[in-house]
């Protein structure tokens, strides 16, 4: 049986040599998103765990989050999907739908969050 992984005539698989230094510069940017991406996720479970809901911090703590968790989302696609090896143009092609995307959604959260807590005050739990 014939392996289908390397093909006869294809000189990058066949020939495809990589050095130790590149491999460390791979390893250090492995290790540079791991402990980036740790200590953000850190950061957010410590701020949940020591400030509680209804305090004067709050409203900054509930933004905190929403912005802490857009930039491991934005971290992520660029690291793990390749997009910054890419043109800004299509960058911007590919980040700006999902951005106004998100933009939206934190609209109409907070717009119908106002709403209900509106109701809320008005009619009586």
């Amino acid at each position: 049986m014939e392996r289908d992984d390397l093909i006869a005539n294809d000189s990058y698989s066949l020939n495809a040599t990589h050095d130790a230094e590149h491999g460390r510069v791979i390893r250090k940017k492995i290790y540079f998103v791991t402990i980036l991406l740790s200590v953000i996720t850190t950061a957010e479970v410590l701020m949940g765990v020591f400030f509680k809901h209804g305090t004067a911090i709050w409203p900054f703590v509930k933004w905190s989050f929403i912005v802490m968790t857009l930039v491991k989302a934005a971290y992520i696609v660029v690291v793990f999907m390749h997009l910054g090896d890419e043109r800004k143009s299509l960058k911007y092609m590919i980040l700006a739908p999902y951005a106004i995307f998100v933009l939206y959604l934190i609209f109409v959260g907070i717009t119908e969050s106002n709403f209900i807590n509106e109701v809320w005050q008005t009619y009586g739990e």
